[in-house]
C-alpha cells in the first residue's frame, strides 16, 4: 500500500478508520454486550462517529465513499425505520448489509487517502 502523501491524508485515513471502528463498536454494543458495557460502547460509538464525520467533512473527497455511505444508510436506517412503522421483522436480516456497506465506505475512504487519491 502506498504511503500517505502528507499529514492531512494520514489524518483523514485515521478518521475514516475511526468511523469504521465506530460502526463496529456500535454493532457489538447492540448485539454482543450487555449492561454498562453496552452503554459505554453506545456512547463511545456515538461520539466517535460524530467526530470522525466532523473531521472528514473538511477533508473528504471520494465519490466511491459517498456512494457506499448512501447505499449503506439507505439499507441500514431504511430497514430499521420500516420495521419501526410496522414492516415485517424479517427486514432486520437486511440491516447488517447496510452496516457492512458503511464499514466498507470508511475503508474505501482510508485506502483512497493512503493512496493519495
Amino acid at each position: 500500500m502506498a504511503r500517505a502523501k502528507n499529514s492531512a491524508d494520514a489524518l483523514a485515513a485515521l478518521l475514516a478508520l475511526s468511523g469504521a471502528l465506530a460502526v463496529i463498536a456500535g454493532a457489538y454494543g447492540t448485539h454482543g454486550a450487555s449492561g454498562k458495557a453496552a452503554e459505554w460502547l453506545s456512547t463511545g460509538s456515538l461520539y466517535q462517529i460524530v467526530h470522525a464525520v466532523a473531521g472528514l467533512t473538511i477533508l473528504a473527497r471520494s465519490r466511491g465513499t459517498a456512494a457506499l455511505f448512501l447505499f449503506g444508510m439507505t439499507l441500514f436506517a431504511g430497514t430499521l425505520y420500516a420495521m419501526a412503522f410496522g414492516a415485517p421483522r424479517w427486514l432486520g436480516a437486511v440491516t447488517p448489509i447496510g452496516g457492512l456497506s458503511l464499514i466498507l465506505g470508511w475503508m474505501w475512504l482510508a485506502v483512497g487517502y493512503l493512496k493519495g487519491k
